[in-house]
């Protein structure tokens, strides 16, 4: 059962929190990735192609990795996945041969653009019934918490 919204103390406001958030993103991730499954994609490699096509110039692995909060490993394994798809290359980086520089290729940036489409289709009947106003404020709160889970937590 989902906690009440309106708790009772504190601690029962703060639970509800806990809950649905974590329910929410799972649910929502889990349905997105349902909808990019017959594409042949989900949700993490849409995030490594987002997040290497956002970036300003190429970037190295582990930026990405931080930029994603995934593990260098992990991020090495769907790299390993996605060059050997044609969608990315790595490059040794000229100042530091040791350093991988990562970039989309023609291909990967098509197979975006499809994660794309399909993404927004679906946030855009996900978030249809909420409000301008309900949507800045859920950015306002989730902004607010990246930033204070960005700075970590001290004891």
């Amino acid at each position: 059962m989902i906690p009440s919204i309106h708790g009772s103390t504190r601690l029962d406001r703060e639970y509800g929190f806990t809950y649905r958030i974590i329910l929410v993103a799972r649910r929502y991730r889990a349905l997105l990735d349902e909808q990019l499954r017959p594409l042949g994609y989900g949700t993490a490699r849409m995030e490594a192609l987002s997040t290497i096509a956002r970036s300003a110039e190429p970037s190295a692995q582990i930026a990405i990795a931080k930029r994603i909060g995934i593990e260098g490993p992990t991020l090495t394994r769907m790299l390993d996945t996605l060059e050997a798809e044609g969608l990315v290359i790595r490059q040794p980086d000229p100042r530091d041969r040791r350093t991988k520089l990562i970039t989309l290729t023609p291909a990967g940036e098509k197979a975006l653009e499809e994660i794309s489409a399909v993404m927004h289709a679906f946030r855009a009947k996900v978030l249809q019934t909420l409000s301008d106003g309900e949507l800045d404020q859920v950015n306002e709160v989730t902004d607010k918490l990246m930033r204070l889970l960005s700075e970590g937590i001290q004891p």
